[in-house]
């Protein structure tokens, strides 16, 4: 690659993170620290609330924008003037969601509206896993009056393919919905037309950077926008075959620092 100013997008959990841990190694640390040197910019896109990914978007020291919920929140943490892009779900899609699910039958449902979490049925390891202690919840029977940024369907596994299924058939015109990597087969709603993509354009767009010249990292069917999006879009080797097949490269595992040895042979 020639010596361009890249925009270099960064999913988390499979990709930037270790699987156990969830931590970013050394290594892909220095990667990152020394692109930002040299006046690439670094953002996160990721299917987290910002709650759950601050602490990355901290360690890395980034000053850029940043994309939630899979597209459904941009923000800049560190410039309020940016502006707060936010795209939740209309109520009574939401409502219907759930209704859905419950039929179906599932293991759980959150609904999020911004930092605060509605559960169908308490579970603290769900509610420490997913949200943290700090983190408002409130069980789900309690009336919803504004309209929500994600619902998370956390259904049987052997149940996955066909509750996705059933939203398509009831809902396809109104929402989208990815399913998170394993373990956690969670089904996450957003609205319709919503993807990490929409937000990198929007950043792109702000920072006057051509498309050819994003490079995005990511692993599961949540990235297959943002990776057809980018000029250059890098699949993980981890990554489901999907989305390797709409990349324009593949690196190494998360486990072995893939968007280091990506970012050290082709940028650095």
């Amino acid at each position: 690659m020639s010596k361009k100013q890249f925009l270099i997008a960064v999913d988390l959990d499979g990709t930037l993170l270790t699987d156990e841990d969830k931590a970013i190694t050394p290594r892909t640390k220095k990667a990152l620290h020394q692109a930002m040197d040299q006046g690439h910019k670094v953002v996160i896109a990721t299917g987290r609330p910002f709650r759950a990914s601050e602490m990355y978007y901290k360690e890395l020291g980034l000053n850029m924008p940043i994309i939630n919920f899979n597209g459904a929140l941009v923000h800049h943490p560190q410039d309020t003037s940016w502006g707060t892009y936010h795209f939740p779900l209309n109520l009574s899609t939401a409502q219907s969601v759930v209704e859905t699910s419950e039929t179906f039958g599932v293991q759980n449902i959150m609904v999020e509206v911004m930092d605060h979490v509605f559960i169908r049925k308490h579970d603290d390891m769900i509610i420490d896993t997913f949200f943290g202690p700090d983190t408002e919840v409130s069980l789900l029977k309690d009336t919803l009056h504004t309209d929500p940024t994600s619902v998370l369907i956390y259904p049987y596994e052997h149940n996955v393919d066909e509750l996705r299924r059933r939203l398509d058939q009831q809902h396809a015109e109104v929402i989208e919905h990815r399913k998170w990597g394993a373990p956690w087969n969670v089904i996450e709603v957003i609205r319709r037309g919503l993807n990490k993509a929409v937000g990198l354009e929007r950043i792109c767009h702000h920072y006057n950077i051509p498309v050819e010249n994003v490079i995005a990292f990511g692993d599961e069917d949540n990235d297959f926008e943002m990776i057809e999006f980018a000029g250059t879009g890098v699949a993980m080797e981890n990554a489901i075959p999907e989305l390797k097949r709409r990349a324009n490269a593949i690196t190494l595992t998360n486990e072995e620092e893939g968007i280091a040895d990506f970012l050290e042979k082709n940028v650095l």
